[in-house]
């Protein structure tokens, strides 16, 4: 693997996608923007400007599951945005498992004192917690 990539990450929702980007040379993330779901579409002009403006070398997306591994309706949402993300822009996608992610990030931001916090923050704090779970399995 290249010395430094850089790793776009979503946290999939039914009105929100969160994203972050990261680089495997920190192995950290930062939060980026929550991109809207309108229609159970996600908003591929602004997907679409995050990937011009980070250039991403791979994209990694959140899938959701049961504590005991079974697949739920986001899973199959988690898993169709993957794919489409891949067809759509030709880049890499891998998708990692992405359990409790979204309490964790409420719990970060209740431990911050930041208790009005808007829902896409959330799910971009999820998508920081995807991206930086991928890089430190790499």
């Amino acid at each position: 693997m290249p010395e430094n990539l850089s790793v776009l990450g979503f946290d999939v929702g039914t009105r929100w996608i969160g994203s972050a980007i990261g680089q495997t040379l920190t192995q950290t993330a930062s939060p980026l923007e929550g991109i809207r779901v309108i229609n159970n579409k996600p908003d591929w002009s602004a997907i679409e400007k995050l990937i011009k403006t980070w250039q991403p070398d791979l994209c990694v997306v959140g899938l959701p599951s049961s504590m005991i591994g079974k697949k739920s309706a986001m899973t199959d949402i988690a898993i169709r945005f993957s794919r489409q993300l891949e067809g759509r822009f030709h880049i890499k996608t891998e998708l990692i498992d992405e359990r409790l992610t979204t309490r964790e990030a409420w719990q970060i931001v209740e431990q911050s004192e930041q208790r009005h916090t808007a829902k896409p923050d959330i799910d971009c704090i999820a998508a920081v917690l995807i991206t930086e779970t991928w890089l430190h399995q790499q």
